[in-house]
């Protein structure tokens, strides 16, 4: 159902044509795969599924689940959401180009979907740091983290990402939308991409890539800076620990986190660097560079805490324990009424 309705808004948002105006682009999905394309989307619709089901069911478990009411689990149901924009945000565009060659979008709908996959990336790094910050309370100052980091104190740290989103964001919208495109420009992705777009501006587009270099680095950096100055502290309280088996379980805390760390910003800077400083890296490695970022965090983040995380591990079992359970008693209370109508009938 998910699906038909996503393919509704593509025929309505995109024209299948391989010639377009002066106001739209086209987008790529795999340059020189053109006719593997429907058999390249079966692995990526099964990717998007993962995303969308995994993540979603995190997010369900956690607001469920009281045991999970906690800080951490808090900022991972943030994580979870972040994910499910970013997969939403670029589902669309990137089955229109697999299944129906539907490659035209016009500028405004492409510039829309940029600034929501910026958005959505520059968020989930601020929730990585909000992570961050979770784990160096727990490990370095376990007596502070319960009387600090309150329920409150986590709805407070996810406001102030918010409004940090809106502040950084609302300027580059205000400069975007003074900028002309030159329209009939094809895309390196099946998605709208800040340094992909910005090359074809009638101005000079040197201006609005150190815009944007700036905004990535100082969003992006910053919160990657943060992360390592936080690992650092965390490893120094580690190592001051003397039992092993206490070291060992306050590291296994962090892996998860460490995980989603490196799956996501490995593929954003590789992704980043390949447009701007390697002009002539191949047009395919840029297309699976940025399908990888599209889609490495949202698939594997509800794996990893899933399968890391004894309790979110429990809690999906009885989730589904119940559903079975739920499931049996509801066929045998109707074996009853129907086996009590034929008696009567009888």
């Amino acid at each position: 159902m998910f699906f038909r309705v996503c393919l509704q808004v593509t025929m309505l948002i995109f024209n299948n044509t391989t010639s377009p105006s002066s106001s739209s682009f086209l987008l790529t999905a795999f340059p020189g795969l053109e006719l593997a394309h429907v058999w390249i989307s079966i692995p990526v619709c099964g990717l998007y599924t993962i995303a969308l089901l995994g993540n979603s069911i995190i997010l369900f478990v956690i607001i469920i689940e009281r045991s999970l009411h906690k800080p951490m689990y808090y900022f991972l149901s943030m994580l979870s959401v972040v994910d499910l924009g970013l997969t939403i945000t670029t589902l669309p565009t990137v089955l229109g180009v697999l299944w129906f060659h539907a490659r035209e979008i016009s500028i405004k709908v492409c510039l829309i979907q940029m600034f929501f996959v910026h958005g959505f990336s520059f968020l989930e790094s601020s929730v990585l740091v909000a992570m961050a910050f979770d784990r160096y309370l727990a490990i370095c100052s376990p007596l502070k983290y319960a009387t600090f980091l309150t329920d409150m104190m986590s709805f407070v740290i996810g406001l102030i990402i918010c409004i940090r989103q809106v502040v950084f964001m609302f300027p580059s919208v205000m400069a975007v939308k003074s900028v002309s495109f030159q329209g009939g420009q094809e895309l390196s992705h099946p998605f709208c991409f800040h340094p992909d777009i910005i090359k074809f501006t009638y101005t000079n587009p040197w201006i609005s890539s150190f815009w944007g270099m700036f905004l990535q680095l100082y969003l992006n950096g910053t919160d990657l800076l943060f992360i390592l100055f936080s690992y650092v502290l965390i490893l120094r309280t580690v190592l001051n620990i003397v039992a092993p088996q206490k070291q060992k379980k306050a590291l296994s805390t962090c892996v998860c986190h460490i995980c989603a760390v490196t799956i996501f910003y490995v593929p954003m800077i590789t992704l980043s660097m390949a447009h701007r400083l390697f002009s002539s890296t191949p047009r395919v490695i840029c297309s699976i560079l940025g399908n990888m970022y599209l889609l490495l965090p949202p698939v594997l983040n509800p794996i990893i805490y899933s399968l890391k995380t004894k309790v979110i591990r429990q809690a999906i079992f009885q989730l589904f324990r119940f559903k079975d359970a739920r499931g049996y008693s509801m066929r045998s209370l109707r074996g009853r009424w129907a086996r009590r109508r034929q008696f009567s009938s009888t």
